[in-house]
């Protein structure tokens, strides 16, 4: 009888330290894609640098702190190239103040200069169609976004943060 509850218990203890260990694979896969999905503040964190807000990012360079979506937080910014990484939690689509319409992959790339982001990736704009955006420029009161073609619009529609509303593709 001992024999049998050994075997039992070993087999229910077998079973149960599997369930754990995959349990626990799980929690560091996830762990794992959270990271990568632009975690690199925390890297900056422990060696001392910590990352701004991408608002402050964004009017430090000279442009509307609402050009990416509320919960666009997560960024990678390259000071030596100035190169932008901002990721996006799902394709969305932004609706600004002066009824225009962003649409945003997950991952949208550019260079930062001052009043300027050129060479954007992951961005589009709907003019007649959906046209890729190349480039935003901030002057003045004005923001040119170069999509093809310049559309020119009212820089006070894009400094307030809004939410994106999801969509099915980019």
């Amino acid at each position: 009888m001992d024999q049998i509850f050994n075997k039992v218990g070993s087999y229910w203890l077998g079973q149960k330290a599997t369930k754990e260990m995959s349990s626990v694979g799980d929690d560091i896969n996830s762990l794992q894609d959270s990271i990568e999905g632009g975690a690199k503040w925390l890297v900056n964190k422990i060696k001392g640098k910590m990352q701004k807000p991408l608002p402050e990012l964004l009017k430090e360079y000279g442009l509307p702190i609402g050009i990416f979506p509320r919960d666009a937080t997560n960024y990678e910014f390259d000071e030596e190239t100035r190169k932008l990484t901002v990721f996006i939690p799902s394709i969305c689509e932004v609706g600004y103040k002066d009824s225009s319409v962003l649409r945003f992959s997950t991952t949208v790339t550019g260079y930062l200069e001052k009043g300027n982001l050129v060479d954007v990736e992951g961005m589009k704009t709907k003019v007649v169609i959906w046209v890729k955006v190349t480039s935003i420029s901030a002057d003045g009161s004005k923001l040119q976004v170069t999509a093809r073609i310049k559309k020119t619009m009212s820089r006070e529609a894009y400094e307030v943060l809004r939410d994106g509303v999801s969509v099915d593709k980019f």
